[in-house]
C-alpha cells in the first residue's frame, strides 16, 4: 500500500525518515512529501503538490497528515474522494471550509518562523529532550505567509465517505471525541467511518515514537472498511 506522509508546519519530508524506514520493513511504500516552501508559495501550491502525489500512485493510497497538515490530507480527500482509501490524522484536525489554514503565529517578512518552544510547553513537547529541541529549531523551515493564511476550500461532500483514523498523541481518544461532539471539529462530525487510536507521545511522534507510529499507520493501511 502506498502511504503518503505530509508533515506539519516547519517540517519537510525528511521528518518521516525513521517512520518511512519502519513502514518499508512492514511491507508498505511510504511517500514522504516535501511541499513548496518558497516565500511566494501558496496553500493552493501545496494542495497541488499533494494531489500530484496522489495521482502518481498506482492504487488508492492512504494519506497521512500531521498537525496542521491534517487539513492538507483532508483537502486531498475532498479533491480525490474516489482515489484515496483512507485519511490518517496525526495530532490534529482538519480546518473547515472558509477558515485560514494555519494562521497560528505572527508573520515576519512574509513568513511564519518557528516561534520557539514556549507555545508548546507541556504535553506537546514533554518527550523531546534538549538535543532534539535544538535540532528541531535549527532545521525548522519558515512557513510561507500565503500558506499559513490561505483559505481552506472544501467542495465535495463525498469526502465524508472516505474513512478517517485519528491518531491521538498528546491528547486522548476520549478528548478527541469530546471536541468533535461539542462541535469544535465539524468536518469530522460528518465522517461516516471514523476511528480513534491512542499513541503515548508528544506532538511529534515521528521523532520520538517512529516505530510505534509506523505500526499504527501500517495497521490503518490494511484495515480498510
Amino acid at each position: 500500500m502506498d502511504v503518503l506522509l505530509i508533515a506539519g508546519l516547519w517540517l519537510d519530508g525528511s521528518a518521516w525518515d525513521d517512520v518511512a524506514s519502519a513502514l518499508r520493513s512492514l511491507g508498505h511504500r511510504p511517500v514522504p512529501l516535501t511541499l513548496p516552501r518558497s516565500a511566494s508559495a501558496t496553500l493552493d501550491d501545496q494542495v497541488a503538490a499533494v494531489l500530484t502525489a496522489v495521482d502518481a500512485t498506482s492504487g488508492k493510497p492512504v494519506v497521512v497528515g500531521h498537525s496542521a497538515a491534517c487539513t492538507l490530507a483532508w483537502l486531498a480527500a475532498d479533491a480525490r474522494p474516489d482515489k484515496i482509501s483512507k485519511v490518517v490524522l496525526v495530532g490534529g484536525f482538519p480546518a473547515s471550509d472558509g477558515k485560514p489554514y494555519a494562521d497560528f503565529f505572527e508573520l515576519r517578512d512574509g513568513v511564519m518562523p518557528f516561534p520557539g518552544w514556549e507555545p508548546f510547553e507541556g504535553l506537546d513537547s514533554a518527550d523531546l529532550d534538549e538535543e532534539a529541541r535544538r535540532a528541531f529549531a535549527a532545521a525548522a523551515i519558515p512557513v510561507p505567509g500565503g500558506v499559513a493564511t490561505g483559505v481552506v476550500r472544501l467542495t465535495d461532500e463525498r469526502r465524508f465517505d472516505v474513512p478517517v483514523v485519528v491518531i491521538c498523541p498528546e491528547f486522548t481518544p476520549a478528548q478527541a471525541e469530546e471536541w468533535i461532539n461539542a462541535g469544535d471539529v465539524p468536518e469530522l462530525a460528518r465522517v461516516k467511518h471514523l476511528e480513534f487510536v491512542d499513541l503515548d507521545s508528544g506532538h511529534w511522534p515521528m521523532h520520538t515514537k517512529p516505530a510505534e507510529l509506523a505500526r499504527l499507520l501500517a495497521s490503518a493501511a490494511v484495515d480498510l472498511p
